[in-house]
């Protein structure tokens, strides 16, 4: 695959935009992260993001306006989701797109926003799986400054170490990836085109044994997985072995470890108590020997 544009990297004072394309969310804690986003960039945001209608923060049309609206400003640096939960994957697919192809800028999020992500990469531009506003408004410090590092640093190293490595060797190429239910969505709606030899980092929450199952299997039946390089596992938070007692483990290396590509895992990133960002895009280096894995334009 061609290599993916990498957005800009944020400097003190860039221009950010809050949107909410997804579900409702704690005010308070949006409120507060945005107020931290503030204190170093030039946060924006409409009121309306704070609608409701059931299980979405406001109908299609508003969420997508407010979308576009933010592709197309090309002084914006970074769109960031003030919550995941539901909805993207109703109105991704008709974002325009095109603008953050001509005005690439970062799209900042994780869980829902696995959507963009996607939609990101099907335009060939970097984002970033990270913290949603909500989550930096929990005052965590030391994932407010991975978040800022990430964003003003994109192209610095990172070195994830220990990890349990589920099938020996090694594997380098771009991340794609995020939440496996969302991916399985994408991928049913035709969106998800992972590129040859990339290196696929997946994450989930409350979903129960067979249903992991169940997205594994039919991803690995229609072909998706088929060209990876390797594969990094991250949380499956709150995921239970359902009726049957079947660990969510078990199942994720039975049906990944058949595909016969390097697989580590333990990566900090998804819903649980730690969500390191991670640069989609940037090159991942996997190596088992050393049970590790490294993102960066110059791992070895």
């Amino acid at each position: 695959m061609s290599p993916l544009r990498m957005p800009t990297p944020l400097v003190r004072g860039s221009r950010i935009r809050v949107i909410a394309p997804s579900s409702p969310f704690d005010r308070a804690l949006v409120l507060r992260g945005m107020g931290w986003l503030g204190e170093r960039y030039h946060v924006e945001f409409s009121w309306s993001i704070f609608e409701r209608r059931g299980f979405l923060a406001g109908d299609d049309a508003r969420r997508l306006d407010e979308l576009n609206a933010a592709l197309r400003d090309p002084s914006l640096a970074a769109i960031i989701a003030a919550r995941g939960g539901y909805g993207l994957t109703r109105i991704a697919h008709l974002a325009d797109l095109a603008a953050l192809a001509r005005s690439p800028k970062w799209l900042v999020g994780f869980s829902d926003v696995t959507a963009l992500h996607v939609e990101a990469l099907n335009v060939g531009v970097g984002s970033m799986h990270a913290h949603n506003v909500a989550g930096m408004g929990r005052g965590d410090a030391g994932a407010r400054s991975a978040f800022v590092r990430a964003l003003e640093h994109p192209e610095q190293q990172q070195c994830f170490a220990n990890l349990e490595v589920w099938r020996a060797g090694s594997a380098c190429g771009p991340l794609v990836g995020g939440n496996l239910t969302v991916l399985f969505t994408c991928h049913a709606a035709g969106r998800l085109h992972l590129p040859r030899g990339a290196v696929l980092a997946l994450e989930d929450v409350t979903e129960s044994s067979y249903r992991i199952d169940r997205m594994l299997s039919a991803l690995r039946a229609a072909g998706v997985l088929d060209l990876l390089a390797g594969i990094v596992v991250g949380d499956f938070t709150d995921c239970g072995a359902g009726q049957h007692g079947v660990p969510v483990r078990d199942v994720l290396m039975e049906r990944l470890c058949g595909l016969g590509v390097p697989i580590l895992a333990g990566l900090p990133f998804g819903h649980g108590r730690t969500n390191e960002p991670l640069c989609l895009g940037a090159l991942a280096t996997l190596d088992g020997t050393r049970a590790r894995v490294i993102l960066g334009a110059d791992a070895p």
